[in-house]
């Protein structure tokens, strides 16, 4: 895109009352973002949608001596444009009404033709929590998927830092803009996520992260992926928005349970329960679901072998979808002699256990 184009986008973007439909449709009608301006804005007006209060500040002055000023910014600081019409922005926000119409970054990202998850959650991370991030990220490696996250405390950090241990490119999504970092803490990690990856943001040099930045991150964190992961969350948080988010993208979402009792399960615990999202208990589950394959493994090959005790209906029932394959519920009650309230109950339970999984279709197998 040439200097003038960048500068008609970045106008767009500081214009009040024009979000990213709205100039993703000024720009089609026009036939680019310089033309925009140099419509007379009867002719705008003829757009479906678009009326005298959306397009009145097209003509400020003001906003043309923003955009100028940015684009020295990015110009001097070397930063890198992804516009929404370019080849190199991110493939599946291309794919969201919404995504942004300028996108800025840093760092080595390469988004060609790679496998790219988001992995979310609680910015108080326990254990547990930490524990499954490590062994995800770890068991997903050889697939060399891209894994995208918010760079904030708990559950982002763990991720992106479990990327850099393996070798993986990692992309943290920030609510502001590139001249500066937030939260501070994390200043320490930046040269490694540059090295092993970079940053995106929609956000100019002059926004702080403030509490709305965030939720409009999370869009572009669920779209540029093709699976959003939550690892924890209590019953609200952002990364509840982000799932949401996803869902309303046609991505999947994936959510690890845990006990009923646990503050920061609760919000992962009822996304499966409303069937927002599928369980995962490992990294073999989700290259399950999403159709991933290695060049020379099987996906269950990366997944651990479980030591479980299982009870006479469950060995009954598992010892069945081995030798059947995959079943829906209503034939494995009739086949297991078995009453269907007596099956569901114990499908939860293996599920639990990590021993069979729930496909589409309302089918199960075994692992």
């Amino acid at each position: 895109m040439t200097k003038d184009e960048i500068i008609a986008l970045l106008r767009l973007q500081n214009v009040p009352n024009i979000g990213d439909i709205t100039a993703k449709k000024l720009i089609a009608h026009c036939g680019g973002p310089e033309a925009v301006f140099s419509k007379k804005l009867d002719s705008l007006l003829k757009i479906d949608g678009i009326g005298n209060y959306t397009i009145r500040g097209l003509l400020d002055t003001e906003h043309l001596e923003a955009a100028q000023e940015e684009f020295n910014f990015i110009k001097e600081n070397d930063i890198q444009l992804y516009p929404f019409t370019d080849p190199n922005y991110p493939a599946y926000l291309k794919h969201c009404i919404d995504g942004p119409i300028l996108l800025f970054g840093s760092g080595k990202i390469d988004l060609d033709k790679r496998k790219i998850i988001s992995v979310v959650g609680t910015r108080n991370i326990t254990s547990y929590g930490t524990a499954f991030c490590e062994e995800l990220i770890e068991e997903l490696a050889p697939l060399n998927p891209i894994i995208v996250s918010g760079f904030a405390y708990g559950v982002d950090i763990c991720v992106q830092k479990a990327a850099i241990k393996n070798g993986l490119q990692t992309i943290g999504c920030l609510a502001h803009g590139l001249n500066q970092i937030y939260p501070k803490l994390h200043k320490r990690f930046v040269v490694e996520v540059e090295k092993n990856g970079g940053f995106l943001t929609e956000f100019w040099s002059t926004s702080q992260p403030e509490r709305e930045n965030f939720l409009r991150r999370n869009r572009i964190i669920a779209g540029m992926s093709e699976a959003t992961v939550v690892i924890e969350s209590a019953e609200k948080g952002g990364s509840l928005v982000t799932a949401d988010i996803a869902n309303s993208y046609n991505r999947d979402v994936f959510a690890v349970p845990g006990r009923v009792q646990d503050r920061y399960s609760s919000g992962c615990n009822n996304l499966i329960k409303q069937q927002k999202a599928q369980m995962i208990t490992s990294a073999a589950d989700l290259i399950y679901m999403l159709g991933w394959e290695l060049e020379d493994q099987q996906p269950n090959a990366i997944q651990k072998q479980l030591f479980v005790e299982l009870d006479d209906t469950e060995k009954n029932i598992y010892n069945y979808l081995q030798k059947g394959g995959k079943q829906m519920l209503d034939t494995i009650a009739l086949d297991c002699n078995l009453p269907i309230f007596k099956v569901s109950s114990t499908l939860l339970n293996m599920e639990m256990k990590g021993v069979i999984r729930p496909l589409p279709g309302k089918l199960f197998e075994a692992i």
